[in-house]
């Protein structure tokens, strides 16, 4: 029995050697710690179309004994999608931030524009009261880094939110405040400003549609992780628009490398502000603001794409049900749109890289899984005879 063992034991360490071997293949040893000192100015003003070559720095593994949360940030892996794209033109890779240590694309943004007003000398841990609008996901992330570096976290909300959110904000420190559902984001814009208002000095709203912070850290990690991992092989790339801090710092990065490439925005059909019309309810939490923030620059858009609400939930459930990847509603609505641009004729053989920014367990009271909510409380146990 022994001898079983032994060999049992020895197989297991030896598969496992093999899918670290593997693993270890996809990264480059040679990459240099990322100096943030040879990216060049965020600002706004200067030409995209025409930015310089940005030097790769950037190293895509974490630490073997990370000393904080927040340095489990980022680095997070590419994926590409199988049966839900099989009758596609094009080739459908994903860039799975709901693998972030709070599952979600805003954990850059989270830790980003604390650090960086940190270096400023703009805050201090246990002076500064942090307050800051919110959709949900910029919240859970500013709470993580808040409770790890020691933030008092005021945060307000539309409430017509997930309950999810509501509980992770709290259950990682921050205080909560709801603001009414027909106001949208601008309504809690103006709770976070009144709150900043009444606290005076010693309240710091980070302003993540405004914070250039946002920007800066998708074009110093989120770009050149996608760069690498693609091996520069990459024709589109594609996500929803929220603050637009992902879009614009991550294009700005790839298209300093490869001015050919086109950045495509999604957003809801039912609030097309981007493509010029009116803002308007609709359930994709996370983007559609209802206004084009300050950090998307649509001078380096090259086309926006509508989705409508149904059709995002729609594919959300499938990425779920046909690939394993448990997603956001706004997941869904970049994978729908990615499926639609990979089949026009001319994108046949390209690669598109879509964002999946958050993780679908944080939408489970949501109209995305509602009804599996109502039966999973209905099922009663069957009887077992012991």
């Amino acid at each position: 029995r022994s001898l079983v063992h032994f060999r049992s034991a020895m197989m297991r360490q030896t598969i496992c050697l093999a899918l670290l071997l593997a693993s270890a293949s996809a990264f480059s040893p040679s990459l240099p710690v990322f100096n943030k000192a040879a990216l060049p100015s965020l600002s706004r003003s200067a030409p995209l179309r025409h930015a310089a070559k940005i030097s790769m720095g950037y190293n895509l593994q974490h630490p073997k004994i990370a000393n904080d949360i927040t340095d489990l940030i980022g680095r997070t892996p590419l994926l590409r999608l199988g049966k839900v794209s099989k009758d596609c033109g094009a080739e459908i890779i994903v860039k799975m931030e709901s693998m972030e240590p709070c599952n979600s694309v805003k954990d850059r943004i989270g830790f980003s524009m604390i650090n960086e007003a940190e270096k400023r000398g703009d805050i201090t841990p246990g002076k500064t009261t942090l307050v800051e609008p919110t959709s949900g996901n910029t919240g859970i992330a500013l709470a993580m880094v808040a409770a790890a570096k020691g933030y008092d976290l005021i945060l307000t909300m539309p409430e017509s939110m997930s309950l999810e959110r509501r509980v992770m904000f709290k259950a990682l420190g921050a205080k909560l405040v709801l603001t009414p559902a027909p106001l949208a984001m601008k309504g809690s814009i103006k709770k976070a400003e009144d709150i900043i208002a009444s606290l005076g000095e010693n309240a710091y709203m980070l302003q993540q549609f405004n914070n250039p912070d946002n920007i800066k850290i998708h074009m110093e990690t989120t770009g050149p992780e996608v760069w690498e991992q693609t091996d520069g092989k990459i024709d589109v790339f594609l996500g929803g628009v929220g603050t637009g801090g992902t879009i614009t710092g991550t294009s700005r990065f790839l298209k300093s490398k490869n001015a050919d490439m086109k950045t495509i925005a999604v957003e809801p059909a039912e609030s097309p502000v981007m493509s010029g019309g009116k803002p308007g309810p609709h359930k994709i939490q996370g983007i559609g603001a209802g206004f084009i923030p300050n950090n998307l620059d649509m001078d380096i858009v090259d086309e926006v794409v509508q989705v409508t609400s149904a059709d995002a939930m729609a594919m959300a459930r499938r990425l779920a049900k046909e690939e394993g990847i448990l997603c956001g509603i706004s997941s869904g609505a970049a994978i729908k749109a990615a499926l639609e641009i990979g089949n026009r004729p001319e994108m046949k053989g390209k690669r598109i890289v879509a964002v999946i920014p958050s993780f679908g367990e944080r939408y489970l009271s949501t109209a995305l899984f509602s009804e599996l909510l109502e039966e999973s409380k209905a099922q009663a146990a069957e009887e077992v005879q012991v």
